[in-house]
């Protein structure tokens, strides 16, 4: 075979072998088709030749969930996808097969809004994250706007964001600055239908305050019954009580006969901070002086001076969190009203006193200093707090490191200086305390003064006497800010002693 005829060969064969590729090539084409893959969180589900009557299937069969939430459409579940392919794979499944399949593995879907709050981070760096759903994101923004009048009053907080605040002219409040701490998004998405959905803002309004959708306690106003005895019968204070039965805005509310009280603790997944300032009539304790008259008997006790507390106008800005103040105030300035006047009390000879008292309130028949400078703020007394019953009073408003001073003479019987002089709320350093004194009196009366500084300028063991210095204010332990907690008790706190109220010692 000469060069000619080979190349003729070699042509002829080219040719050969492109017309039986390009014949299988058609053979198979003829056998592809245009089908969809449908997935359901990453598994193949299977396949569908019509989409369409795929998603109009899953609309039309579920009425129930139409009724339920009042929407014209439902979509496929979260993690649905379908995808075009051409292929010759001839296992290709009904629609209603393929919808049977989804309906077993997973809910459907609606259109609404997704809603996430995200706490803040905490001290190992990490963030809470919670997602609520709604229907309708008017549901949402009313439930805030009801979880806010919850804790401020309405007027003042439309004149807040209306910016239009009377000044403070004698006495009363305005809000500087307000915002939730966490942070709050809203998109719209398909919700799917195995979650909770919310549709009605009352009741999105209730999860908010409470963390739950259940029924919370209910108290039946009796003959009798104010807000201060419902709210120690409910082991909260008055405040707390107001805060979960807003339509009662004052302490001084008048209750009628069989009306429902909501009577449980709010715990809030929410944060409300306020910054407010406030100019307030703010009582101060008289101290009490017993002195001894030989002209009266052998035993004798009268009061020949009667108590007077002092009245001081101060200005102060502080903290508001979800409707309670916080620890600590900054005193801005403040005016006498009316200076305290000194109860002095006449004793006959060889006077012998035996304290005595009823509930929380017991009489020394002792001298007493107060252990703060003045002007203070009490910002919590001695009651019911955030479920627990707050065994002293919170004394504020005279500056982080002023100084502390002995309620008595006495001896130091415990002292802790082992704690940061910042806390934080929910610290247990100290045992809560943080920092702390403890004096032993005579009669087997104990004051403490907690929350202090480190640099405690008195140890255990040492004698001190009246009005000295034994510490300064700090915020040290479980503490919302500065203040200083001062407790009084008859027998050694926290080793079997029992706790009283400190105003035993003043009133």
């Amino acid at each position: 075979m000469n060069s000619k005829d080979k190349l003729i060969f070699l042509i002829s064969l080219l040719v050969m072998i492109i017309s039986c590729i390009l014949l299988g090539f058609h053979k198979n084409n003829a056998t592809f088709s245009h089908v969809y893959q449908v997935y359901l969180d990453g598994e193949k589900i299977g396949l569908v030749d019509n989409k369409t009557e795929l998603l109009n299937l899953i609309n039309e069969e579920q009425q129930d969930i139409k009724d339920a939430y009042n929407v014209s459409k439902v979509y496929p579940p979260n993690g649905f996808q379908i995808l075009e392919y051409v292929t010759n794979d001839e296992n290709v499944s009904s629609a209603s097969n393929i919808y049977e399949r989804i309906k077993e593995k997973s809910a459907f879907t609606i259109e609404g809004y997704q809603i996430t709050i995200t706490s803040p981070p905490n001290e190992d760096g990490e963030s809470k994250v919670q997602n609520i759903y709604v229907l309708d994101d008017e549901v949402f923004k009313k439930a805030e706007y009801n979880f806010v009048i919850t804790f401020v009053d309405e007027n003042d907080y439309l004149n807040y964001i209306n910016n239009s605040q009377e000044e403070i002219k004698t006495v009363g409040s305005i809000i500087k600055h307000m915002e939730f701490e966490e942070t709050i998004t809203i998109k719209k998405t398909y919700i799917s239908t195995k979650n909770k959905i919310f549709t009605d803002a009352n009741e999105l309004t209730q999860y908010l305050l409470y963390g739950t959708t259940d029924s919370q306690e209910n108290y039946v106003v009796k003959a009798g019954d104010t807000l201060a005895s419902i709210a120690e019968a409910s082991k909260l204070n008055v405040r707390e009580l107001l805060i979960a039965n807003p339509k009662y805005r004052s302490e001084n509310a008048v209750l009628a006969i069989g009306d429902k009280m909501n009577n449980s603790l709010v715990s809030p997944i929410l944060n409300l901070y306020e910054e407010v300032r406030v100019t307030e009539d703010v009582e101060q304790a008289y101290t009490k002086r017993t002195v001894v008259d030989n002209n009266l008997a052998r035993g004798q006790r009268v009061v020949t001076q009667a108590g007077v507390t002092g009245i001081v106008r101060a200005t102060q800005e502080l903290r508001i969190i979800n409707g309670e103040r916080s620890q600590e105030t900054n005193m801005v300035s403040s005016v006498t009203i009316r200076e305290p006047v000194e109860e002095v009390t006449s004793v006959g000879p060889s006077y012998s006193f035996i304290s005595g008292g009823t509930g929380g309130t017991i009489s020394t028949g002792l001298d007493w200093a107060w252990p703060t400078k003045t002007p203070y703020v009490i910002t919590t007394d001695y009651e019911y707090r955030w479920g627990s019953f707050h065994n002293a009073i919170d004394i504020s408003g005279t500056g982080f490191g002023s100084p502390i001073y002995a309620a008595r003479g006495g001896k130091v019987v415990e002292v802790n200086n082992g704690c940061a002089n910042y806390g934080y709320l929910g610290s247990m350093c100290g045992g809560s305390y943080g920092n702390y004194v403890v004096i032993q009196h005579e009669n087997n009366f104990y004051t403490m003064y907690a929350h202090i500084t480190t640099n405690i300028p008195v140890s255990n063991g040492q004698q001190v006497s009246k009005g000295q210095v034994i510490a300064y204010m700090g915020s040290s332990g479980s503490s919302t800010g500065t203040h200083l907690h001062f407790g009084f008790a008859v027998g050694f706190p926290n080793h079997g002693g029992k706790w009283h109220s400190p105003w035993s010692l003043y009133r």
